[in-house]
């Protein structure tokens, strides 16, 4: 491999070397760095070109950007040696304006910046101008909202699995809206929830809410037509369409029939916009909330409703992705793309007002949360990336990259890597654009939540990219403008008054969880990972910063972990790492379930020398989730299936159709759930060790 294959790689902040996580150092391959690097709009294949590539990188690196961060009370670097010496204007977001006294610093010049948080505009002696975005010392944290308690808690829910009667077997907004108040009324202050991100409409077999269609919009089988028609006309709707008895059949199972229930939900929403149609004209009230809608949305509206289209033509010719679609549609603003979604104008009507619908639900649901008494309400879920073939990968292309996909190496949990199939985000592309793509995802996702968990939050400062066609393994870290991005969403956090979580799991880079936590972003602590030479850490250890959970939905429960279900799956589906099998893994699973009993009992929240069967998971939910409360950390979160004391979880990674992923739904509604006499001692716990302040 040629050293200036290298060194281009390495100027485009691509890391040539890795640490797997025995402690064994690893080198990218040749081929692996080629393709990164073409991702990355580098092209390497020729001596020449390298140069070529390097001498742009060069000058983008001596280009002033379009925007800049900072922290309120701290320097504001430009990399701009000529205006050292200069004072130049500040204007401020709220009005006004003052002036910044840049000094010379290595590589360009530094000025104090004593401002408020906000989007300022910085005016150049050319006439030119820059967004500085200057962001408050920490994000919007629990201490800063207002009413809560200094230590919160709160429940964490799959939407799909949510029930509620009329519901076509997908937890909505609806239901979502109930379960908030339920948990209000049990003490909760937060209810996290599964990505509600846009799937595809034309293709009902595509549910992974990790694999969004678009991070910008909503899932628009999650919506409620009844919250706009009121119950007597949804009724009328079922009766006329005959879908009376599908409707309880659906609902009576306990796994999502995506496919039936995502088309039984979109005949209801089309039959609910043609009822409608005549009221979202202009002179009608809700026609006036809708045409704001639709304006406040944007170009960036139009483009996923004109997306969804197209798909649905595309895929009827047997074209999925719209890298396979004719090339004049391939380009969100090439005029062929106005002229056929010009041709169905009531199709992207609907698809405008199903957006409308869903963004109504959601905040609705938020709504009932704050007014029930939570003082957080619901904490969103930003997926990591966005599926390659969806509406933000079509409308945001000159932002994402290309021919790779995020991932992770491998880890303990999954020794062969993991290569998610997403698109993710160019950091030379958002740096050369001011950031608008991720300031417009981000402002997306928290528009109606007061809180947010970040997937995946390590890639705000590198992403294990995976070219296609190549195994996980041979991937490579890409790093990311951490700093600048940890800024913006301290800012867009304090804006939208919503707290941050972090999920800061798996391969941690060195120095990201102090950096996180310093910007008031809290982190994840899991129990079954909290150990300290092999036992369980008492709740007192565990960190302040840091949300604290008995588990996640990538993980075990309780009574699954207790059990050993989840090795049963694995060798079910043949997923053990080498040297591994279930013998093997039960054993140590008995090991550790005594560690465990013996924690909990050292903890105070367990009773008994003997530890609990595997079959008699009750003593140890309970004391588990006493035990997780009583940590220092300012928000604890406890998944539903832990209240209920389910077995299985919701996801099992390294699987697609072999595990009913993001299909279980909760045995019952939330009243019933609720009721059960061992959910109400669980709640109760919470409520005790945790209690509100109101």
């Amino acid at each position: 491999m040629s050293s200036d294959l290298q060194r281009l790689a390495a100027n485009a902040g691509i890391a040539l070397r890795w640490i797997d996580y025995r402690g064994a150092p690893q080198e990218v391959g040749e081929a692996s760095l080629r393709a990164l690097l073409g991702a990355l709009d580098l092209p390497c294949a020729t001596p020449a070109q390298i140069r070529d590539s390097e001498a742009r990188l060069s000058i983008e690196a001596a280009m002033l950007p379009p925007l800049l961060t900072a922290v309120s009370g701290g320097s504001l670097f430009v990399p701009s040696p000529a205006l050292s010496g200069r004072r130049l204007p500040l204007h401020l977001e709220a009005g006004g304006k003052t002036e910044l006294l840049f000094e010379a610093e290595a590589g360009g010049a530094c000025a104090h910046i004593a401002v408020a948080p906000g989007y300022h505009r910085l005016e150049l002696p050319a006439g030119e101008a820059l967004t500085i975005a200057v962001a408050p010392p920490r994000a919007f944290g629990v201490r800063d909202v207002r009413g809560a308690a200094p230590r919160v808690w709160g429940l964490a829910a799959q939407i799909y699995a949510l029930r509620r009667r009329g519901d076509a077997g997908i937890g909505d907004f609806t239901a979502l809206a109930d379960f908030a108040e339920r948990c209000a009324a049990a003490g909760a202050d937060a209810l996290a929830v599964s990505p509600v991100h846009a799937l595809f409409s034309a293709d009902v077999h595509h549910f992974s809410p990790y694999a969004p269609s678009s991070r910008l919009f909503l899932n628009v089988l999650h919506a409620d037509p009844a919250l706009l028609l009121g119950s007597g006309p949804w009724q009328e709707l079922v009766a006329e369409l005959g879908l009376g008895d599908e409707l309880a059949r659906l609902e009576a199972l306990s796994l999502v029939d995506w496919p039936a229930s995502g088309r039984v939900r979109l005949a209801l929403l089309r039959a609910a916009f043609a009822r409608l149609a005549p009221r979202l004209g202009a002179g009608d009230p809700l026609g006036e909330e809708f045409a704001a809608f639709v304006r406040a949305g944007g170009e960036a509206l139009l483009d996923h409703a004109r997306f969804e289209v197209l798909h649905a033509q595309q895929f009827a010719a047997g074209r999925w992705s719209w890298r396979e679609w004719p090339q004049a549609l391939r380009d969100p603003r090439a005029p062929a793309v106005a002229e056929a979604a010009a041709a169905q104008p009531e199709e992207l009507r609907f698809h405008l007002f199903a957006q409308w619908l869903a963004a109504r639900g959601l905040a609705q649901a938020q709504r009932a949360a704050r007014e029930a008494g939570m003082a957080i309400g619901l904490i969103g879920d930003l997926a990591v990336g966005t599926d390659a073939s969806g509406s933000h990968a079509w409308s945001r292309q000159t932002e994402m990259l290309d021919g790779v996909s995020a991932g992770a190496p491998p880890d303990m949990l999954n020794a062969l890597g993991q290569s998610w199939g997403l698109a993710a985000f160019s950091p030379r592309a958002l740096r050369r654009h001011g950031y608008g793509a991720f300031l417009e995802m981000l402002r997306a996702a928290l528009r109606h939540v007061g809180g947010l968990r970040i997937d995946h939050v390590l890639g705000l400062m590198r992403l294990w990219l995976v070219p296609q066609g190549a195994t996980a393994r041979e991937g490579a870290y890409l790093h990311c403008p951490f700093q600048d991005l940890l800024r913006l969403v301290a800012l867009e956090s304090h804006r939208h008054r919503a707290v941050i979580v972090g999920e800061d799991l798996g391969t941690v880079p060195e120095g990201i969880r102090e950096a996180l936590y310093g910007a008031g972003l809290m982190g994840m602590r899991v129990l079954w990972f909290e150990r300290d030479h092999g036992l369980f850490v008492e709740p007192a250890r565990w960190p302040r910063e840091a949300m604290a959970t008995t588990t996640t939905h990538d993980l075990p429960t309780v009574a699954g972990w207790w059990a050993g279900r989840d090795i049963d799956w694995r060798e079910r589906l043949a997923l053990f790492a080498p040297g591994s099998d279930a013998a093997r893994e039960h054993a140590e699973r008995a090991e550790e379930r005594r560690k465990l009993w013996g924690a909990l009992r050292y903890a105070g929240v367990a009773d008994g020398e003997a530890v609990p069967a595997p079959d008699d998971a009750a003593p140890v939910i309970g004391a588990a989730l006493r035990f997780v409360a009583r940590t220092p950390a300012e928000l604890a979160i406890v998944p539903v299936e832990d209240i209920a004391g389910l077995v299985e979880q919701p996801n099992l990674p390294g699987t697609t159709r072999e595990h009913p992923n993001w299909q279980r739904r909760l045995p019952a509604e939330a009243s019933e759930l609720f009721a059960a006499p061992e959910a109400q001692q669980r709640l109760a716990a919470l409520a005790s060790e945790r209690p509100a302040t109101r």
